[in-house]
């Protein structure tokens, strides 16, 4: 039985405008952005970036769920897994009784066609979209735009006998879902590297190949079965998770290309080296954006919200470390108060109490927000912000 999937909405969407302006629209953060995205409140001056949160393929994602619990209310409705990296998003989905397949409890195995399954922003592999079909589970597909413009050219890599070479981070939900296109042609492999440093190591091993077991070992967990460095790096094509650092990926690109020069000279290229600009626009815009917010504006520090998780929260926040103190904080409750933030630390993977981050005197702060991230958690920390300010008015 084959599944009846929707891609382009439910036909219910001014059924739940109210409700997701309710839920995630901020006044506050619409009169900030009409007073030239600045807000100055006593001793407290607030620079918004001028692109920041929701996306629009996030926006789609989150109206489409809320369309499907609208247009199935007596249906069981479930999440492939997180629909994009945002707790709060999460949460208010599971207050809509929207279950994740990933939830303890949850057994995939059990759905049927009275099931309605929603795959995120992310998409999900070809093997667990084959399984939902088989099970004949209705289907609201929110893949992104973007991110459907990536496999279309990780599969032409495949079809044409070229490795996908991907950054991006291996457990990454659309890192997944990217590489398993990669398997649609016969043949067809994938590399993932999450780094430069990742990637000159692959490239040391195309310009003089070392040992192959070694190789494997050292990336076992981020090859395609079969993969045999000898000869799936003899030609490969240059792809990325969508949400990965512009400048980087520009990096991981020209080593590669580098290499394959080193190796079968520059008239061989074309043969043997392919790369496509797979960036989403609304990731570089929030990195430009932020880019130029710190070349213009005097800032004492910078706060930058979104999930843990987010991968294009945590490149905002590394381009910000780079030049300012700043913190990367999930939510507005982790501003404890005017002398204590809860805040991930660049590089780190837990969460960590800095006392005395709040300067005295006038302040300047710079804010910015993934593209996981709704206004009204933006509006709340500017609140949160503006509270202590006039609470430490006078220190």
């Amino acid at each position: 039985m084959s599944s009846v999937i929707f891609r382009k909405g439910l036909d219910m969407k001014e059924a739940v405008a109210a409700k997701l302006s309710e839920s995630y629209h901020s006044l506050l953060v619409d009169q900030i952005k009409a007073a030239d995205f600045c807000l100055r409140s006593g001793r407290l001056t607030i620079h918004l970036a001028r692109e920041f949160g929701f996306c629009y393929g996030v926006d789609r994602a989150v109206d489409y769920a809320y369309q499907t619990r609208e247009r199935f209310p007596a249906r069981r409705v479930y999440l492939t897994g997180e629909i994009i990296h945002n707790p709060h998003v999460n949460d208010r989905l599971r207050g809509l009784g929207i279950r994740f397949l990933t939830d303890p409890g949850v057994d995939p195995q059990a759905l049927g066609p009275d099931d309605v399954v929603i795959i995120p922003a992310f998409g999900v592999t070809i093997t667990e979209l084959a399984r939902l079909d088989r099970q004949g589970c209705s289907l609201v597909d929110t893949t992104c735009g973007s991110v459907l413009n990536v496999w279309k050219n990780v599969r032409r890599y495949a079809q044409d006998g070229f490795t996908a070479i991907i950054h991006g981070k291996v457990s990454h939900e659309e890192t997944r879902a990217t590489a398993s296109q990669a398997l649609l042609a016969p043949g067809g492999q994938y590399l993932v590297v999450l780094d430069t440093r990742e990637a000159a190591e692959v490239c040391e091993y195309i310009r003089k190949p070392g040992s192959r077991e070694l190789f494997l070992n050292r990336f076992m967990s981020a090859v395609s079965d079969g993969f045999d460095p000898d000869r799936h790096l003899v030609r490969v094509g240059l792809a990325n998770q969508t949400t990965m650092l512009m400048s980087e990926s520009l990096e991981v690109e020209a080593t590669f290309r580098s290499a394959m020069i080193d190796r079968y000279g520059e008239s061989a290229l074309v043969d043997h080296f392919r790369a496509f600009d797979t960036i989403c626009s609304a990731t570089q815009d929030r990195q430009d954006a932020v880019a130029v917010l710190l070349s213009e504006c005097v800032l004492d520090l910078m706060i930058v919200i979104g999930g843990y998780n987010s991968s294009n929260t945590c490149n905002l926040a590394r381009i910000c470390a780079e030049r300012l103190p700043t913190y990367h904080i999930a939510e507005p409750q982790c501003l404890d108060s005017p002398h204590a933030i809860r805040h991930r630390p660049l590089g780190s993977k837990t969460e960590v109490r800095t006392l005395n981050w709040l300067p005295d005197g006038p302040v300047s702060i710079g804010l910015t927000a993934g593209a996981s991230t709704p206004d009204n958690l933006v509006g709340a920390v500017v609140q949160t912000l503006d509270t202590f300010c006039r609470q430490t008015l006078g220190n």
